[in-house]
């Protein structure tokens, strides 16, 4: 069995090859200061919310919008309500907003819903075109602050990334720490170190010029996000990040939901691998740190976790069947395990201690799910190696339930 300790030892080291410089990004955001804006224009936006029976949050989306201190005379707030079955478009309109109804069940997904409502606003009249969820809350001054990082010139901002329910449960609390560990210590130390940052689902903002040159939306895999980020980051252009402009989404706090949704989410990563593949590694060739790092966030840890888990479950069924060595295949995979658990706590860890006062439950669940966070991210293991086996996967939506405005948010903690 010394050959299962030393295929282990390579998946090791090649974790550590791939993601080290990620661990280099930890220190950044305390050692480097964050650069100055430029002059600050005012730009006129669109709002772009995609919606499928959100009727129970819509309303609290619209209205933290309308709370901005940014100029409401320069945001414009439309929304494809998207196979709805609800009242989302009643009550969006109710609220204010341009309300577009949208009935095609076999173009299914949110990238769908984005090229219809684009297709269909002039878009000639906006500088800027902002994305959000359905039941993303907005700080009362996220326009504000994305329009300064905007007028420094990047063409695509993203923005800090929190939860409205961090203390639901594990479920909850592990996918709103690894996107404030996104935030933080991924986007944030891009940032600053001047390199492009990725989006992340929601809460982003684009120019007329970039959504102009593919003459539409037209970014429609299974994780359109990340399709859109690597398109652009091949293409040369530099995503921004701004800090200071914070939304709040909700997470999923069922076991059957997120398996569903992150199972969508690892075959969509596959999907981006096979389409941006090439380019990805012609752009790390040219000397794109860009292109690396994106490379890195979409392919090799899934690969290598899978390659880890098949050898060491096919080195267990041999010792099984031969009788011998089942210790030690044991031992070995449970070693990878702790080192995986405790690497993991460490970056939850970190995550917590940096972002505790923005993290909205009370201090006894921040530090029990600081534990449980490394057990909801090895459950991605699973996850991606069912994802490679899957096909037919479509766009499904999460049923999202917490109503709550901004203040009831904060007052959570």
């Amino acid at each position: 069995m010394e050959a299962i300790k030393l295929i282990n030892a390579v998946i090791t080291v090649l974790f550590f090859l791939c993601y080290a410089y990620q661990f280099a990004y930890l220190p950044v955001p305390f050692l480097r200061k964050q650069r100055l804006h430029s002059k600050i224009r005012m730009h006129r936006y669109a709002v772009l919310i995609s919606a499928r029976n959100e009727a129970a949050v819509i309303g609290n989306l619209i209205a933290s919008i309308r709370a901005q201190t940014y100029d409401a005379s320069l945001v414009e707030i439309f929304v494809v309500a998207d196979n709805c079955t609800d009242q989302t478009a009643q009550i969006a309109r109710e609220a204010g907003a341009h309300v577009l109804e949208r009935f095609d069940l076999q173009h299914i997904g949110k990238g769908y819903a984005l090229e219809y409502l684009l297709n269909r606003i002039d878009r000639k009249r906006f500088d800027g075109f902002f994305v959000f969820d359905a039941d993303n809350v907005l700080d009362e001054h996220y326009i504000e602050e994305m329009n300064k990082t905007f007028s420094d010139g990047y063409p695509i901002v993203t923005s800090y990334r929190n939860s409205k329910n961090y203390g639901d449960n594990w479920i909850s609390a592990g996918y709103a720490l690894w996107f404030l560990r996104e935030s933080r210590f991924l986007n944030d130390a891009r940032m600053r170190l001047g390199t492009s940052c990725a989006v992340s689902g929601t809460g982003f903002l684009f120019s007329r010029e970039v959504i102009e040159e593919t003459d539409g939306w037209k970014f429609f895999l299974l994780t359109e996000d990340i399709e859109f980020t690597v398109h652009h980051v091949c293409a040369g252009k530099k995503i921004g990040y701004c800090g200071t402009a914070a939304l709040y989404d909700e997470q999923p706090v069922t076991f059957r939901q997120s398996w569903r949704q992150r199972l969508r989410w690892a075959r969509g990563y596959l999907q981006v691998f096979r389409k941006y593949g090439a380019k990805l590694l012609r752009g790390m060739f040219h000397g794109s740190f860009g292109c690396f790092d994106m490379g890195m966030c979409i392919m090799p840890a899934a690969v290598l976790s899978i390659a880890g888990l098949i050898t060491n479950l096919v080195a267990l069924a041999l010792s099984i069947a031969s009788g011998q060595a089942l210790a030690t295949v044991l031992f070995s995979a449970l070693e990878i395990l702790a080192n995986s658990y405790l690497t993991l706590f460490v970056i939850g860890g970190i995550a917590t201690v940096s972002e505790w006062r923005r993290i909205y439950t009370t201090p006894w669940k921040k530090i029990c799910y600081a534990f449980t966070f490394p057990l909801f991210m090895l459950t991605y293991i699973p996850i991606s190696l069912t994802a490679l086996f899957t096909k037919g996967l479509t766009w499904k939506p999460i049923e999202h339930r917490r109503a709550m405005a901004l203040e009831q948010i904060r007052r959570s903690a």
